[in-house]
Order: structure tokens, then C-alpha cells, then sequence
């Protein structure tokens, strides 16, 4: 089993859609949630397509995960102040502005695995991936708001798009607050000087 994690650059784009296309909440929303604030519903799919299609065309980050060759795996990562409806959300309630105004603080929001590649460590692959391509681009930390399953135990795959806790916690990500009993709020800081950060492969 080969796993591999690349940038959703443009010429991966069809990479991207053989992920995220589909019956289910990727094929709506296109991870258009958190970044712009749209509806992740029927009516609005192919407007949040077309919109991600622009954002991984004009290199706006995103890493597509590999299964033995096969398309199978997405994390969403861009600067955090990008994401209008995040920077609004309880889960950051109380930052100043000027933080949530920082571009050199980038979100993790979302994976999405397909079902044949689930359990296979991929995820934690696509974080690191996701955290390499953030320090590549000049992060100085990494925030993720996943989704901690012993306070929510049971919880099903579709709903844990966020990432389960235990993998950021496996990369080195710290809890800084935890707005509610099962969502906090992890960063992977200082990402310049510690070093902490495991390359792709």
C-alpha cells in the first residue's frame, strides 16, 4: 500500500473532483463552508463547485491524497482570516480581530477520505501534507477544530470531516481552548522555529 499527499494544484484538479464528487455533503458543499460561507445543499452544489475549481486553479491550497495511485483523500488548508464563516464561528469567540486578521495562521477545516481508503492512514497523511504545504507558504501556525470522540463517542464518518482529535494530537498539535465539550481548538505553533513538521510522502 503506497500512500501519497500533493498539493491540489491546477492540473490535479480532476484528482480533486474524483474525491469530492459525489451523493454526499462533499459533493454540495465543495468546502465552500467555512471559506465563503455558502450552502451545502443541491441547489447551491454547482455554484460551490465552480467556486473551489477557482480557488485550486488561481492556487488557493488544498492537498489531494493518493492510494496506490488512486484519488482518494482531500484536506482543506488556507489562511485563516480567508475563512469568513470560521472567523465568526463560536469556536473562535472571543479572539481579538487583529488575531483573526493574522494570515500567518492557516485552518485545517476539513478531510474527506473515500470509503475504500478509510483506515488506512490517510488521514493523518493529508494532515501532514496539509501542515507541510502551510509551512511552505509561509505559516507561522496551524489551527484544526476536530472532533473529539471520546466526548462524542459513536460519532459517524460523514460527521467527522473536521478530523478526529487524536490525529492532530498524533502531529504534535496542542489544545488552546475548547469552546464546546467536544470541539477544541488545537494549533501547531511556531512552526518557523520548532520544526515540528513531518514531511508528505
Amino acid at each position: 500500500m503506497v500512500v501519497e499527499v500533493h498539493p491540489a494544484t491546477a492540473d490535479r484538479w480532476d484528482d480533486v473532483v474524483a474525491v469530492l464528487d459525489g451523493p454526499g455533503d462533499p459533493g454540495r458543499c465543495w468546502c465552500q463552508w467555512f471559506f465563503r460561507g455558502a450552502q451545502a445543499d443541491r441547489v447551491h452544489a454547482d455554484a460551490n463547485r465552480a467556486a473551489l475549481e477557482s480557488q485550486v486553479r488561481h492556487g488557493q491550497p488544498g492537498v489531494v491524497g493518493y492510494l496506490d495511485g488512486a484519488p482518494s483523500g482531500w484536506c482543506a488548508v488556507a489562511p485563516r482570516p480567508g475563512h469568513t464563516r470560521l472567523t465568526r464561528s463560536p469556536l473562535l469567540r472571543g479572539t481579538p480581530e487583529e488575531e483573526l486578521a493574522d494570515p500567518g495562521v492557516w485552518s485545517v477545516t476539513c478531510f474527506v477520505v473515500r470509503r475504500p481508503a478509510r483506515r488506512r492512514g490517510l488521514t493523518t497523511a493529508l494532515l501532514d501534507g496539509a501542515v507541510a504545504l502551510a509551512v511552505g507558504s509561509g505559516a507561522t501556525a496551524v489551527e484544526g477544530y476536530p472532533v473529539d470522540l471520546a466526548a462524542r463517542p459513536g460519532t459517524s464518518a460523514a460527521a467527522l470531516y473536521h478530523g478526529p482529535l487524536s490525529v492532530f494530537v498524533r502531529a504534535g498539535f496542542t489544545e488552546v481552548s475548547r469552546p464546546t465539550p467536544d470541539r477544541p481548538v488545537v494549533r501547531l505553533a511556531r512552526l518557523g522555529v520548532s520544526g515540528r513538521v513531518r514531511s508528505a510522502r
